[in-house]
């Protein structure tokens, strides 16, 4: 049997990319990753046309040209419509797998969504949680290497994720204080520890007001760029989670873990605030400050739900498997 063959198309927005990516490494280890970008005609083509010609799209990695892979797992709607034309160029059975509402309906094998993107279909996979690529492996491993810069700190830990600003909405010098105070009530009540690791996005007012916090405190960790990343032993060690609400990744990526979630509210879009909303309602969160959500005896993980079925897809076909 052949070896699978799959690739990743984004525009390459860093949410957007995780999950494409993650899916695709989950069925394909040495899955192929692909960032296109559209001229104006296919920024503004209408969602049913998606027979254009790729002389309007260029590929940072090298081109899109035969030969063309067993899946394809687009996410956005422009890599969406460039999946679609790829379809119609490739004479073989091809699997199309899109992320978030599809730019067509019924276009695609199977499309994986959040509750709030609101897509309708007997293709369609709705799950709770973004992808991404934390494994239960690599979670696994890390919890078992440990991390000497948390040696030392009194227990639980309370691993703490700090996003950014979004398009619409800032994460102010405000914002940080706010959960600071949060994050000291906690200490105050649970004499442990936090491990915090800012973000890409975090502003400067927010990791300044952090750092004159907790930088060199001893009941504290804070992350200040130096390597190795804490990112993933964070989410393996610590025995609750902290994540700030505009980040869909980082809370579905803590909830990959058994540890409890709790979410600091920002100001955020409304596609961020129905995701939030969602998981409240099926109680796989809690608001900070709020009692803790019921224990789990094993992590969320919709990367998985989805490589099943796309494994369910090839078998049906009678196409390569994952290996």
């Amino acid at each position: 049997m052949s070896r699978l063959k799959v690739w990743s198309m984004t525009t390459g927005e860093v949410g957007s990319r995780h999950q494409a990516a993650g899916l695709a490494a989950e069925l394909c280890p040495d899955a192929v990753e692909k960032t296109v970008a559209v001229n104006r005609l296919w920024a503004l083509a209408p969602s049913s046309v998606f027979s254009l010609s790729l002389a309007g799209v260029t590929c940072r990695e090298g081109g899109l040209a035969p030969p063309w892979p067993d899946v394809l797992i687009s996410c956005g709607r422009r890599a969406g419509l460039v999946a679609l034309a790829i379809r119609r160029r490739n004479k073989a059975a091809m699997i199309c797998v899109h992320i978030q509402r599809p730019p067509a309906a019924g276009a695609f094998d199977l499309v994986v969504a959040l509750p709030h993107d609101g897509a309708r279909g007997a293709e369609v996979l709705t799950v709770d949680t973004a992808m991404h690529g934390v494994r239960p492996k690599a979670l696994a491993e890390a919890a078992a290497a440990g991390d000497r810069r948390f040696a030392g700190l009194p227990r639980p830990w309370r691993g703490v994720l700090v996003g950014g600003s979004t398009r619409r909405n800032p994460f102010t010098g405000a914002d940080a204080q706010r959960l600071i105070a949060q994050l000291d009530a906690w200490q105050t009540q649970s004499h442990g520890s936090l491990l915090i690791t800012p973000s890409r996005r975090s502003s400067p007012e927010a990791i300044t007001a952090l750092r004159a916090r907790y930088g060199g405190s001893p009941s504290a960790f804070l992350w200040e760029g130096a390597a190795p990343n804490p990112y993933l032993p964070i989410l393996a060690l610590a025995d609750e989670l902290v994540v700030t609400s505009d980040s869909v990744s980082m809370i579905s990526e803590a909830l990959a873990t058994r540890a409890p979630v709790w979410i600091f509210g920002l100001t955020s879009g409304h596609r961020h605030a129905r995701f939030v909303d969602h998981l409240l309602d099926k109680a796989l969160v809690a608001r900070l400050g709020d009692p803790p959500p019921p224990s789990r005896s094993a992590g969320i993980d919709a990367t998985l739900a989805a490589a099943e079925a796309v494994r369910g897809l090839l078998t049906r076909l009678g196409g390569p498997q994952a290996g």
